[in-house]
């Protein structure tokens, strides 16, 4: 097991890549750095391979796929995950590791909105999108997660090894931290330094399409880790509604005795009845996902016991 990795997903990252292998070689010289290439056209693999990085290679297009196959393939006893574009400095890496390495964080978030992001950052709605998206997980999910779609990340052994990776894409980074907060998983944020990509280098981020992906991820995420709030929320809705509707309804009926809107009568019962289901669907979806957390961290502890066992195994190689 590798004590650091350094995980680098690319794509198209010819002009930049050798600069973060060998940036990433000076600041972490014990690190193994590892380069996986998604259908590179531009010679990026070839690059990386002999600027001194492990390269491999992942055919399924998507960051979302990449970071899948890193997480399964690597062990170490902490990860740096950075993106190849060089917007990231390499030599804050270590104080990134640094709460991963004292077992104070199972995730470090490079924090690139209380820095520099905002001036260096030529692309308005990149910065409007992402504090958007920073505001409504931290309000739904209650955490305090300073960057929510930050690619530069340390994890723990025990997050790379339970995290249900979902997500094809971009919005990989927004699973994560929700992950994060839903299993209890400790975060701490740590402000880096952020630069705009060089000259040459494009973005693979499509502002508006990549934009609506990550805010569904949130929806979708909302659901299933916060079932109850989620159909509750429906139920009041639709329970508000139909007792609006119903209210003239009924009073037609106790001042007249005759019911002229009879389709929306209809029409506020069925309403109703959606409200009821809404409730109870939630409901039942609240005690699976406790269950579900119920099981996760029993999969915690097992993965514990693996990482120990991958210890002692090594201790007795070094011995003899």
């Amino acid at each position: 097991m590798n004590k650091t990795a350094v995980l680098i997903p690319c794509y198209n990252e010819a002009p930049t890549i050798t600069k973060v292998v060998r940036d990433f070689q000076r600041a972490l010289p014990e690190a193994t750095i590892y380069v996986y290439d998604n259908n590179s056209t531009d010679g990026t693999a070839d690059i990386a391979s002999k600027a001194g990085a492990v390269v491999r290679y992942v055919r399924q297009q998507g960051k979302g796929h990449v970071v899948r196959r890193m997480f399964l393939e690597i062990d170490a006893e902490c990860y740096i995950m950075a993106d190849g574009d060089d917007t990231y400095p390499a030599d804050e890496a270590p104080k990134l590791l640094a709460p991963i390495l004292a077992h104070e964080a199972d995730m470090v978030v490079g924090d690139r909105l209380s820095s520099s992001y905002f001036s260096e950052n030529k692309r308005l709605f990149h910065g409007f999108g992402n504090c958007l998206v920073r505001k409504s997980i931290n309000n739904l999910f209650h955490t305090n997660i300073m960057d929510i779609m930050t690619g530069y990340r340390a994890f723990s052994y025990d997050f790379a090894k339970t995290f249900p990776i979902l997500s094809n894409g971009f919005e990989i980074e927004t699973e994560m931290s929700i992950h994060a907060a839903d299993k209890r998983l400790a975060t701490v944020s740590i402000p880096v330094t952020y630069k705009d990509r060089a000259e040459g280098s494009i973005s693979k981020l499509n502002t508006y399409k990549d934009g609506c992906r990550v805010l569904m991820t949130i929806a979708k995420l909302y659901c299933m880790y916060k079932p109850l709030p989620f159909f509750s929320t429906i139920a009041v809705i639709s329970g508000g509604t139909a007792i609006g509707f119903f209210i003239p309804v009924f009073h037609t009926y106790i001042t007249s005795g005759l019911v002229p809107n009879f389709p929306t009568l209809i029409v506020c019962c069925f309403t109703l009845v959606t409200a009821i289901i809404a409730f109870f669907s939630g409901l039942m979806l609240h005690v699976l996902s406790r269950k579900s957390k119920q099981d996760f961290e029993m999969q915690l502890h097992q993965v514990h016991i693996q990482k120990l066992l991958t210890y002692q195994a090594a201790d007795l190689r070094q011995t003899r």
